[in-house]
């Protein structure tokens, strides 16, 4: 056994950090994001622990939420890199196809994988914990959708950063929702955050559903000014994304760059 050998092997790995996107976010963006949120979660219950009769309808209730948008972006970004990963994008857009009836199409795989993925878990949450997702009513159904909006605003933003940048952004379709689940205040309420926390929550249409939910469970009202806001900016944002996708798109394809995406 020799000491440079093994030396050798651990700098190559130390070497290999400073120029991996995707290994400096598994070094300190998950850790980072673990921390605050398990954080606020921790603040939330120390604080209203014991006036929380309804906190196992506040988890569950908010864990489909989150799947369903993390789903809804997953349906884009994800299936975007398969056919990356296939090799098949160049093959697709020779053809016929239209950018916006591309997306379209993921659009609709990712409403798909909604519905099956948020069937299994309102079912188990029903059959494991007694928690029938439903009884949220009529406002379920914005939620849902102000929820599937947001993600797929974010997944047509990972798609064109992965279009941009290449395999260095490829990370970015697994975590690039997750940088919005602290201000997003999917487990705790917004008035745990700290003043500028929350000043940055109003501009993410998702805090406003997951108030909401917390808000039918309580009490059963549902705020339709709030649901509103989140429709503005879901709206806002979308057509942002859109819009960059568009321009990124046709200076990829005049650059002839789509068959070197991946490389």
């Amino acid at each position: 056994m020799r000491f440079h050998r093994i030396w050798a092997l651990f700098l190559r790995h130390i070497y290999l950090y400073p120029r991996s996107f995707s290994r400096l976010m598994e070094l300190f963006y998950w850790p980072f994001l673990d921390l605050v949120v398990w954080g606020f979660i921790s603040l939330y219950l120390n604080q209203f622990g014991r006036d929380l009769p309804n906190f196992v309808a506040f988890l569950l209730g908010a864990l489909i939420l989150w799947d369903i948008l993390f789903r809804s972006q997953q349906g884009i970004s994800v299936s975007f890199l398969e056919d990356i990963w296939a090799r098949n994008l160049l093959n697709l857009f020779v053809s016929p196809l239209k950018p916006g009836e591309y997306i379209l199409a993921l659009m609709l795989f990712s409403c798909a994988k909604i519905i099956m993925a948020g069937t299994i878990m309102a079912l188990m949450a029903w059959l494991l914990y007694s928690f029938n997702f439903f009884l949220l009513g009529l406002s379920l159904v914005g939620f849902i959708l102000g929820l599937v909006m947001m993600g797929w605003s974010i997944g047509l933003l990972t798609l064109s950063l992965i279009l941009r940048f290449g395999q260095q952004a490829e990370i970015l379709a697994w975590g690039l929702a997750f940088l919005f689940q602290p201000v997003s205040a999917v487990f705790y309420p917004l008035s745990v955050l700290p003043g500028w926390m929350q000043k940055i929550a109003y501009f993410v249409p998702s805090s406003y559903v997951f108030e909401g939910m917390r808000q039918v469970v309580l009490n059963g009202q549902v705020s339709w000014r709030n649901l509103a806001s989140c429709f503005i900016l879901d709206g806002l944002y979308l057509g942002f994304s859109f819009l960059l996708y568009y321009q990124i798109f046709k200076v990829v394809r005049r650059k002839g760059l789509l068959a070197k995406i991946g490389e």
